[in-house]
């Protein structure tokens, strides 16, 4: 069985001791979900025409919702 890939990814940067700015320990970055299908499969299920339009794709495993952003990082 595939492990599921997450879509939203934490990067932890080098912090310099000589850095005159605050350190930002965090970066958050989002991978988008067609890097995960290597070619698009027939028959996949799709969204009303409404739906895709409100959503910005047809199908729902193409589908990437932006995050809720609090305290500095996305929240899953």
């Amino acid at each position: 069985m595939k492990k599921r890939q997450k879509q939203f990814r934490v990067w932890y940067p080098y912090v310099s001791p000589d850095d005159p700015c605050p350190p930002i320990r965090e970066k958050f970055y989002s991978v988008p979900p067609q890097l995960f299908v290597g070619f698009q499969p027939p028959d996949l299920p799709q969204f009303s025409p409404s739906e895709a339009l409100r959503k910005g794709t047809l199908w729902p495993i193409f589908y990437s919702p932006y995050p809720p952003f609090r305290d500095g990082g996305f929240t899953e």
